[in-house]
């Protein structure tokens, strides 16, 4: 078992000590700690033996966290991760004004995202990961960067989204300072992680929670202060266009949904959506932009 960490890995303070967790499918004990300075809370002691947890199991949904199975809705027509693509489709062309943006989508899996935004007619958008996924989007044609041509990518990106990135991180202000090295300024960056905010007083009890891949929670004071150590700019930009079908794919795969189908169609989505956000606060966790000079 990895040593405890002392310090934030955001801001460095000292953090408090939050209950403990024991996960089953690793049989591990994690130790939890929450940073009372800028509201991170982490998993003290996370796995990095990332080949292993990050394997093939881990995309088919039988890995840390069975709720995801990126390789089944690669190939499934009626996925309801189509949903949260075209919700971000949607936020990403309305932050940027246009659809012909120059576009990254950085921790991108197995590419979903890529494919859907090209489907729409968004020609320059590339995604990038490593390990298992890397091999996997560049076996099935789907375009992608590597490292060494990320390196050669600074500021050249008018949008980079991060989607369910953010949480799996050990270093997130490193890697957000990777990012805004990559960002156009006055490009946008664009992200879903959960908000620790309304579950702070039961952390380990959010259905959020797997801490064997889940090892940093956000408040969106967290990022903001992630953002300005990194150069952005915070972006308090609310209830985006696209939000709504985020949130709807999200409630979707909470209730165990994973096919699109007639009876969650007919549901008032708009409004829903507006009343799960009122309970999570989805809206609240700001973006960013890099300053134009």
């Amino acid at each position: 078992m990895p040593e405890s960490r002392v310090a934030c890995p955001v801001c460095g303070n000292k953090p408090i000590e939050l209950a403990p967790l024991r996960s089953e499918f690793s049989k591990t004990d994690f130790d939890f700690r929450r940073c009372e300075a800028c509201g991170l809370s982490f998993v003290a002691n996370p796995r990095v033996d990332f080949a292993a947890l990050y394997d093939a199991e881990y995309y088919a949904g039988r890995g840390a966290d069975t709720m995801v199975d990126y390789i089944g809705e690669m190939g499934n027509p009626k996925t309801i991760r189509e949903y949260e693509w075209r919700g971000i489709y949607r936020a990403v062309t309305s932050l940027a004004g246009h659809q012909q943006v120059k576009w990254l989508d950085y921790g991108c899996g197995l590419g979903g995202l890529v494919r859907y935004a090209r489907a729409q007619g968004v020609v320059d958008v590339h995604g990038y990961d490593d390990g298992f996924s890397a091999r996997w989007i560049r076996d099935h044609g789907i375009p992608s960067l590597t490292a060494e041509e990320l390196a050669q990518s600074i500021g050249q990106f008018d949008v980079i989204t991060a989607i369910e990135v953010m949480e799996h991180l050990t270093d997130p202000v490193g890697a957000m300072t990777h990012i805004a090295s990559l960002l156009k300024p006055g490009g946008h960056f664009f992200l879903t992680t959960g908000n620790a905010e309304p579950h702070r007083s039961r952390l380990t009890r959010w259905n959020y929670v797997h801490p064997d891949v889940h090892i940093a929670y956000f408040e969106p004071r967290t990022l903001v202060e992630v953002y300005r150590r990194a150069g952005l700019e915070p972006v308090s930009a609310g209830f985006v266009p696209g939000l709504d079908d985020i949130i709807r794919y999200k409630v979707l795969k909470t209730i165990g949904v994973r096919n699109r189908n007639f009876v969650e169609r007919i549901m008032p989505w708009r409004l829903a959506s507006r009343v799960v956000d009122r309970r999570h606060k989805v809206s609240a966790q700001p973006l960013a932009r890099r300053p134009t000079r």
